[in-house]
């Protein structure tokens, strides 16, 4: 793995190189896409999305995996993984839900050893299991996820012109991009084509596995949860997914395709608890990541006055862990992020919401300020919701395809 702190003209190739990389990765179907030749060999293990949140009695953990292909396959366990504990980042127990396809929508689902699901999931008041402790859905739905692909690749392009063109970076690798560049690449993210933004994904429809399961099933180290997906051969994990864009967007910025495939390979087959080799890749990408506002050092929990070898580190470790983090005490779910913001940055007052990731979240939007600006608000990609409706309350949440 390469040093975190890199030299200046290394840094500005090195921004070319994610800019350019992460424009062209835009053109996918989910914010984790087809990006690697595992996946590409068959997009039925290519996990698009995960999406955990706490019903609204509070008795209830729901999970929403959606699949970059438009089937299962019977040759893959598809997994969430649900770690428990009393705060973020220390959990002591450990659930897992693993789902088994014979057919299109004939799965075998267990929660350990507390329920198990059999049959044929793809109604949509779902299969209960013989316990009654979860219930599930497996078939094809409109998938909830949002993004403005062309603002996003025109913001890149601004960028790479002034990196290009001479834009130097500090010692921790962050882009000193001048005011008027700055108001560019934020303007160009939040249009289309110079109009509104619009959702590239409308009308998408993904495989999705959708369980609503009992909270004391999967919470006995606490309330606070760590739910990451995994999709498995017996041999070896395939991929895995938490939170959006973390695993593309970070890893391989200044590498060659051949090494790009490599770190992401390697990142998709690690587990949270393996994964602290990446914190030195994700570290280049967040310094990039922080100049888009003009303004160095002002990204979640950057530490601006410390070594610029340490700057990101906070924020790279809590990345390369990549675990969706759910309040499981809270019914009041509003945005990505919440829990960490409560726990780690001071802001009391989302303390009591759940966070984690319901399908209605401007989940890209939120994500990226952070990186940006230290603040939900910072980027914009004019797009701020899907164009179905999708429920948090009522199975499976999300819409039915529409109608061919």
């Amino acid at each position: 793995m390469r040093n975190a702190v890199l030299s200046r003209p290394i840094a500005a190739k090195a921004a070319i190189a994610f800019i350019l990389s992460t424009g062209g990765a835009g053109v996918s179907h989910a914010s984790d896409h087809l990006d690697t030749p595992t996946v590409i060999a068959d997009p039925r293990a290519d996990i698009g999305d995960l999406y955990a949140w706490t019903s609204s009695t509070g008795r209830q953990l729901n999970l929403v995996m959606t699949i970059v292909g438009h089937a299962f396959s019977d040759k893959l366990d598809y997994v969430f993984h649900i770690d428990s504990g009393k705060r973020v980042g220390a959990t002591t127990a450990t659930a897992a839900i693993t789902c088994r396809f014979s057919t299109a929508n004939a799965v075998v689902c267990r929660a350990g050893d507390a329920d198990t699901a059999s049959g044929d999931a793809g109604k949509p008041e779902g299969l209960q299991g013989t316990n009654r402790r979860m219930r599930v859905f497996a078939g094809l739905r409109d998938d909830p996820f949002f993004n403005n692909v062309k603002g996003t690749r025109a913001a890149y392009e601004v960028s790479a012109a002034a990196l290009q063109h001479g834009t130097k970076t500090d010692a921790a690798g962050c882009p000193g991009f001048d005011a008027a560049t700055s108001q560019s690449i934020l303007d160009q993210w939040k249009h289309t084509n110079g109009g509104p933004g619009t959702n590239f994904l409308a009308g998408w429809t993904p495989a999705s596995l959708v369980i609503a399961v009992d909270l004391d099933v999967v919470a006995k180290g606490g309330a606070v949860l760590g739910v990451w997906a995994a999709t498995a051969t017996p041999e070896r994990q395939i991929d895995r997914a938490g939170r959006p864009l973390t695993g593309n967007a970070l890893l391989g910025t200044i590498a060659s395709e051949d090494e790009s495939n490599r770190l992401k390979e390697q990142y998709n087959a690690a587990t949270p608890s393996t994964a602290a080799q990446f914190i030195p890749e994700i570290e280049k990408g967040l310094a990039l990541y922080d100049g888009f506002d003009g303004k160095c050092g002002n990204q979640l929990l950057a530490e601006p006055g410390a070594p610029s070898s340490n700057r990101y580190r906070a924020l790279a470790a809590l990345l390369a862990d990549d675990r969706l983090w759910v309040n499981s005490a809270a019914t009041v779910c509003t945005q990505l992020f919440a829990v960490e913001l409560a726990n780690l940055a001071g802001h009391r007052e989302l303390r009591n919401d759940c966070g984690g990731r319901t399908p209605n979240y401007s989940a890209v939007n939120t994500y990226r300020s952070l990186l940006v600006g230290g603040n939900s608000t910072a980027v914009d990609d004019g797009v701020n919701h899907d164009d179905h409706e999708h429920s948090t309350t009522q199975f499976p949440f999300l819409a039915a395809p529409d109608a061919k």
